[in-house]
């Protein structure tokens, strides 16, 4: 079976309440579209109450992924479910913010370690 690149899926794991995604292939728009759904099927199936995304790999991130990962987070707030993006190296960041493009909802961190912390924080916080 032969598997074009287009067709791949990014691997979902949950540990705990979170669910880990572990972005390790270039983004295209229809893997991007691809993932949106396959997160918020994953968090209606497992119940998950947070999302961790591992973005370190991309060294380029245009408007229409930027929008996908923005409007993931607000799809994945309304299912009850905290987003926390993790990994953005700086030409992205300076890409985002010459697009004007803003990402409401969006919590980003470092690393994968203080990203796992603020989802434990937003987790606790809910709960009290």
């Amino acid at each position: 079976m032969n598997l074009d690149i287009h067709d791949k899926k990014i691997p979902i794991i949950k540990i705990r309440d979170f669910l880990i995604v572990s972005i390790q292939v270039d983004m295209h728009d229809k893997l991007a579209v691809q993932l949106q759904s396959q997160i918020l099927h994953e968090i209606e199936r497992t119940g998950a109450k947070g999302v961790l995304i591992d973005i370190s790999v991309l060294e380029m991130v245009d408007s229409f992924i930027g929008r996908m990962l923005s409007g993931m987070a607000s799809m994945a707030a309304i299912m009850d479910a905290a987003v926390v993006i993790v990994g953005m190296q700086p030409a992205v960041a300076i890409t985002l913010v010459e697009l004007g493009l803003e990402m409401p909802g969006v919590d980003t961190a470092l690393d994968m370690e203080k990203g796992m912390e603020m989802l434990e924080k937003k987790l606790r916080e809910k709960e009290s």
